[in-house]
């Protein structure tokens, strides 16, 4: 699969979901990563995907630093513009 198809393949539903499930439960496992391991599998993706997704609602909601999904959005519509203009 491209990565454009597999960027798809969860709905914002689904990954909203399976975050706020990570963050309601990470108290219940000794570590994040402990959380994330159980919840995957259950939403049907790897620890490693979900993991992604908590790192950016963290960078979204300014618990981690870096960049915001609203800020990558603007960054990539400025990239555009650029490209079209050269």
């Amino acid at each position: 699969m491209t990565k454009s198809k597999m960027a798809n393949r969860y709905s914002p539903e689904v990954r909203a979901r399976a975050v706020r499930m990570v963050f309601e439960h990470q108290g219940s496992y000794e570590t994040q990563a402990g959380a994330i391991a159980a919840i995957a599998p259950k939403i049907g993706c790897i620890p490693q995907t979900l993991s992604g997704w908590v790192k950016q609602a963290e960078k979204d909601s300014s618990m981690r630093d870096g960049v915001t999904t609203e800020e990558r959005d603007r960054i990539k519509a400025l990239e555009r513009e650029v490209r079209q203009m050269a």
